[in-house]
Protein backbone atom coordinates (compact mmCIF):
# COMPACT_ATOMS: atom_id res chain seq x y z
CA UNK A 1 0.00 0.00 0.00
CA UNK A 2 0.55 3.31 -0.88
CA UNK A 3 1.42 5.72 2.01
CA UNK A 4 -1.77 7.79 1.74
CA UNK A 5 -3.83 4.60 1.16
CA UNK A 6 -5.07 6.63 -1.92
CA UNK A 7 -5.05 4.99 -5.85
CA UNK A 8 -3.46 6.83 -8.74
CA UNK A 9 -7.03 7.60 -10.25
CA UNK A 10 -7.77 9.21 -6.90
CA UNK A 11 -5.22 11.23 -6.66
CA UNK A 12 -5.34 12.16 -10.20
CA UNK A 13 -9.04 13.35 -9.19
CA UNK A 14 -8.28 14.80 -6.46
CA UNK A 15 -5.17 16.47 -8.71
CA UNK A 16 -7.56 17.94 -11.53
CA UNK A 17 -10.31 18.90 -8.60
CA UNK A 18 -7.05 20.92 -7.58
CA UNK A 19 -7.01 22.80 -11.46
CA UNK A 20 -10.73 22.99 -11.38
CA UNK A 21 -11.25 25.17 -7.97
CA UNK A 22 -8.04 27.34 -8.42
CA UNK A 23 -9.31 27.95 -12.08
CA UNK A 24 -12.61 28.67 -10.86
CA UNK A 25 -12.10 30.86 -7.95
CA UNK A 26 -9.49 32.93 -10.08
CA UNK A 27 -11.86 33.48 -13.12
CA UNK A 28 -14.71 34.52 -10.61
CA UNK A 29 -12.67 37.37 -8.82
CA UNK A 30 -11.84 38.15 -11.90
CA UNK A 31 -15.38 39.46 -12.87
CA UNK A 32 -15.89 36.08 -15.79
CA UNK A 33 -19.07 34.90 -16.24
CA UNK A 34 -19.72 32.34 -13.76
CA UNK A 35 -19.52 28.48 -14.37
CA UNK A 36 -19.73 24.64 -13.19
CA UNK A 37 -16.68 22.24 -12.83
CA UNK A 38 -19.06 20.26 -15.67
CA UNK A 39 -19.27 22.89 -17.42
CA UNK A 40 -15.59 24.15 -17.36
CA UNK A 41 -15.30 19.95 -18.58
CA UNK A 42 -16.98 20.45 -21.31
CA UNK A 43 -15.69 23.72 -22.87
CA UNK A 44 -12.33 22.35 -22.30
CA UNK A 45 -13.17 19.98 -25.24
CA UNK A 46 -14.54 21.73 -27.65
CA UNK A 47 -13.12 21.28 -31.23
CA UNK A 48 -12.45 25.01 -32.40
CA UNK A 49 -15.25 24.88 -35.25
CA UNK A 50 -17.62 23.05 -33.19
CA UNK A 51 -18.41 19.61 -31.97
CA UNK A 52 -22.05 17.66 -31.35
CA UNK A 53 -23.95 16.95 -28.38
CA UNK A 54 -22.97 13.15 -28.44
CA UNK A 55 -19.32 13.66 -28.87
CA UNK A 56 -19.04 15.83 -26.26
CA UNK A 57 -21.11 13.69 -23.42
CA UNK A 58 -18.26 10.84 -24.53
CA UNK A 59 -15.25 12.75 -24.19
CA UNK A 60 -16.41 13.70 -20.82
CA UNK A 61 -17.63 10.80 -19.92
CA UNK A 62 -21.34 11.76 -18.97
CA UNK A 63 -24.76 11.02 -20.56
CA UNK A 64 -26.00 13.22 -23.31
CA UNK A 65 -28.57 14.43 -21.28
CA UNK A 66 -25.93 15.69 -18.91
CA UNK A 67 -24.07 17.00 -21.48
CA UNK A 68 -27.23 18.91 -23.34
CA UNK A 69 -27.66 20.65 -20.07
CA UNK A 70 -24.38 21.89 -19.42
CA UNK A 71 -24.43 22.90 -22.93
CA UNK A 72 -27.47 24.74 -22.69
CA UNK A 73 -26.29 26.44 -19.24
CA UNK A 74 -22.93 27.76 -21.54
CA UNK A 75 -25.49 28.94 -24.33
CA UNK A 76 -27.84 31.17 -21.95
CA UNK A 77 -24.47 32.40 -20.61
CA UNK A 78 -23.61 33.84 -23.73
CA UNK A 79 -20.84 31.27 -24.09
CA UNK A 80 -21.51 28.90 -26.63
CA UNK A 81 -23.70 29.07 -29.18
CA UNK A 82 -25.66 26.41 -31.50
CA UNK A 83 -24.51 26.31 -35.33
CA UNK A 84 -26.07 24.02 -38.45
CA UNK A 85 -23.56 20.38 -39.02
CA UNK A 86 -22.63 20.74 -42.27
CA UNK A 87 -21.80 17.57 -42.48
CA UNK A 88 -25.70 16.65 -41.27
CA UNK A 89 -29.00 17.89 -41.20
CA UNK A 90 -29.70 16.74 -38.51
CA UNK A 91 -27.16 17.45 -36.03
CA UNK A 92 -25.90 20.85 -34.33
CA UNK A 93 -22.28 21.59 -33.48
CA UNK A 94 -21.47 23.02 -30.14
CA UNK A 95 -18.84 26.16 -30.35
CA UNK A 96 -17.68 29.06 -28.26
CA UNK A 97 -19.04 32.58 -28.96
CA UNK A 98 -16.36 35.33 -29.17
CA UNK A 99 -17.33 35.98 -25.56
CA UNK A 100 -16.50 31.85 -24.96
CA UNK A 101 -12.79 32.68 -26.99
CA UNK A 102 -12.39 35.56 -24.90
CA UNK A 103 -13.12 33.18 -21.79
CA UNK A 104 -11.60 30.47 -22.83
CA UNK A 105 -8.65 32.36 -23.63
CA UNK A 106 -8.78 33.85 -19.92
CA UNK A 107 -9.16 30.53 -18.63
CA UNK A 108 -6.11 29.10 -20.67
CA UNK A 109 -4.04 32.23 -18.69
CA UNK A 110 -4.74 31.41 -15.50
CA UNK A 111 -3.91 27.77 -15.78
CA UNK A 112 -0.56 28.18 -17.14
CA UNK A 113 -0.38 30.30 -13.60
CA UNK A 114 -1.77 28.01 -11.92
CA UNK A 115 0.49 25.53 -13.43
CA UNK A 116 3.44 28.53 -12.14
CA UNK A 117 2.33 28.40 -8.42
CA UNK A 118 2.01 24.27 -8.23
CA UNK A 119 5.68 24.09 -9.65
CA UNK A 120 6.80 26.92 -7.13
CA UNK A 121 5.15 24.53 -4.49
CA UNK A 122 6.14 21.29 -5.17
CA UNK A 123 9.48 22.02 -7.79
CA UNK A 124 9.24 22.73 -11.52
CA UNK A 125 11.30 19.13 -11.40
CA UNK A 126 8.47 17.34 -10.09
CA UNK A 127 5.85 19.02 -12.29
CA UNK A 128 8.08 18.49 -15.62
CA UNK A 129 7.90 14.64 -14.37
CA UNK A 130 4.38 14.80 -13.82
CA UNK A 131 4.20 16.01 -17.26
CA UNK A 132 6.07 13.54 -18.72
CA UNK A 133 4.53 10.88 -17.42
CA UNK A 134 1.15 12.04 -18.39
CA UNK A 135 1.64 12.91 -22.16
CA UNK A 136 3.41 9.40 -22.48
CA UNK A 137 1.35 7.45 -24.45
CA UNK A 138 -0.26 4.39 -22.17
CA UNK A 139 -1.64 2.47 -24.97
CA UNK A 140 -5.19 1.03 -25.07
CA UNK A 141 -6.77 0.49 -21.46
CA UNK A 142 -5.81 -3.66 -20.15
CA UNK A 143 -8.50 -5.75 -19.59
CA UNK A 144 -6.80 -7.32 -16.60
CA UNK A 145 -7.04 -11.39 -15.81
CA UNK A 146 -7.17 -13.19 -12.14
Amino acid sequence: MHATGRTLPQLLTEARRWFEEALLASMESAGATPVSAAQIQLFAVLDEHGTTVSELARRTGVTRQSAHQAVHGLVAAGLLEQAPDPASGRQRLIRRTPEGERTHHQAELVLERVEAELAARIGHRAVDALRAALETPWGSPPALRR
